[in-house]
């Protein structure tokens, strides 16, 4: 599938994750914030969420875990790329930062970085 980038025509190799056009290179996506991009509306069934309390929107992990996470080799290495960094800011700085993620989780680079996260902090039960 051939994906082209909004701003200049280019190869779109990046995605927006509010509103997921697609986009070749960092002056492109300069570019394009500047434009204040909106989430779009798509036809998807909804998640259903969980039976948690709403006021409860940080869960704390220990200090011990966090650990095991500032020490995972793959972690590291995957927030060396530029686009899950770019991610990353977009949901940190988001108001609505539940939906930006579950946008994030259609990219493969945010779905690997999830798992490395979970991996590095979830003892393995499997053996």
């Amino acid at each position: 599938m051939n994906k082209t980038c909004s701003i200049c025509g280019g190869n779109g190799v990046y995605k927006c994750p509010i509103c997921l056009i697609f986009y070749c290179s960092v002056k492109c996506c300069k570019k394009h914030r500047e434009d204040k991009c909106e989430v779009i509306q798509r036809e998807e069934k909804p998640i259903e969420k969980s039976n948690e309390k709403p006021e409860k929107s940080k869960e704390e992990i220990s200090a011990e875990r966090l650990e095991l996470l500032k020490n995972s080799d793959e972690v590291k290495q995957l927030l060396t790329n530029k686009h899950l960094q770019d991610l990353l800011i977009t949901i940190d700085q988001a108001e609505n930062a539940e939906e930006i993620m579950q946008k994030a989780m259609l990219e493969p680079i945010f779905v690997e970085f999830a798992d490395a996260c979970l991996k590095a902090v979830e003892p393995q039960t499997l053996d």
